[in-house]
């Protein structure tokens, strides 16, 4: 009766991981929190740990198919922040399914290697976190510094863009009565303002070759693999390093890997980070998202047996979600296509615009706007939008340094 309720709670999950993933503004903390909230209801029929097993199951699925809005609409959420443009260059060419397939081979990839080099993750956490915390403020300058200085004749726009945006995001996680401050944030930045971009440009969307062979080689694979494995292991157990910030750093280790190879990284980092934070609130008693804090409050502690269980689990709902997003991308592939492109774009703009109000009111709205002019600044000047994510980079920066 037990595996039964673990295997129906997983099923949920995987679910509840679908919505989260395709639907804009629906995030996986939301989710999670609601199940603390009901957890005094919902523990007279399941276990604490079956609540773990759903939560585990619902943010792993959603790292999966998050890609899917960022790609085909545009919205992408904190995780997928980086990938919206390289995901768009593609799919104006017809790839627009070959950039999800690049994720899923990224989010497949760290599964397996997270899961062979969970013992050690675990063993070396304790010791490293303090010596990483001391020093990953100023790996970041010296990231952005270089980041900048890679736009040569623009190095001066790039900066005013990361200073702006790195403002932009302290006034933003300063407001206490912002709810949702990453959507409008990062909708503004990095969707609206690409969209609205693509719509000036009079951008038409072509067939999808879902058939299309893959450019990605296998070195770059493995390369980006390793890389995001790497990183998500490091924003696991650091306070406020999230998967946008472990991106630059990531980048930058493993050089031009193209578009292909760049979405198998970003993809990689946020499930790799997800499937680590295991091993964080395991090892150090510590959690560092949202979801593994949930799963932390309802499980109190979590047991070596539990753990193993826990692993067992991301490696069967990986491989479940690695099929539903590849249907899904084919799905979104083979309808982006029947759709008039500008009806679409303006459609997308009015929701994430419905939502942000729905959020946060008149502030919210504010903050999307303010974010749209600065993202529509930024493709203006013909510089890379990564130097927005000083938005979420300089706040980090501040917070390790100061």
């Amino acid at each position: 009766m037990a595996y039964l309720e673990i295997v129906i709670t997983a099923f949920f999950g995987i679910l509840s991981g679908i919505i989260t993933g395709l639907v804009p503004g629906i995030h996986v903390n939301l989710v999670s929190v609601l199940v603390v909230t009901f957890s005094p209801l919902l523990l007279d029929y399941v276990s604490p740990f079956s609540l773990g097993v759903y939560i585990i199951s619902l943010a792993l699925t959603h790292t999966f198919l998050d890609a899917i809005p960022s790609i085909y609409l545009g919205a992408p959420d904190e995780a997928q922040a980086l990938a919206a443009l390289p995901g768009h260059r593609l799919l104006i060419q017809g790839l627009g399914h070959n950039a999800v397939l690049c994720t899923v081979i990224g989010s497949l990839g760290c599964v397996i290697l997270g899961v062979l080099l969970f013992p050690l993750f675990i063993s070396t956490m304790s010791w490293l976190q303090p010596l990483v915390a001391e020093s990953i403020g100023y790996l970041l300058i010296i990231m952005m510094i270089f980041m900048i200085w890679r736009e040569r004749k623009k190095w001066l726009f790039a900066l005013v863009a990361f200073l702006l945006s790195g403002v932009l995001g302290l006034l933003v996680f300063s407001i206490p009565s912002v709810e949702q401050p990453l959507f409008p944030l990062l909708s503004g930045l990095f969707g609206i303002s690409l969209l609205i971009t693509g719509l000036s440009e009079n951008i038409r969307i072509p067939l999808q070759k879902t058939a299309e062979p893959l450019q990605l080689s296998r070195r770059n694979m493995m390369k980006t693999v390793s890389a995001a494995s790497g990183v998500g292991y490091i924003a696991a157990f650091l306070p406020g390093f999230g998967s946008s910030q472990a991106a630059i750093v990531a980048t930058n280790a493993v050089g031009d890997v193209g578009d292909e190879g760049f979405l198998t990284l970003i993809g990689g980092i946020n499930t790799a980070n997800m499937l680590i934070s295991i091993a964080t609130v395991y090892a150090l008693d510590k959690a560092r998202n949202g979801a593994i804090v949930a799963v932390q409050q309802l499980m109190t502690m979590i047991t070596y047996s539990q753990l193993l269980q826990f692993i067992a689990l991301a490696l069967i709902v990986a491989g479940v979600s690695s099929l539903l997003t590849i249907y899904c991308s084919k799905l979104f592939a083979s309808m982006i296509v029947k759709v008039s492109y500008p009806l679409l774009i303006r459609a997308i703009i009015i929701f994430i615009t419905a939502l942000t109000l729905y959020f946060d009111g008149f502030v919210g709205l504010l903050i999307l706007v303010t974010a749209t002019a600065l993202g529509y600044l930024c493709s203006r000047w013909g510089i890379g939008k990564s130097h927005l994510l000083g938005c979420l980079i300089l706040p980090v920066i501040l917070y390790f340094t100061l």
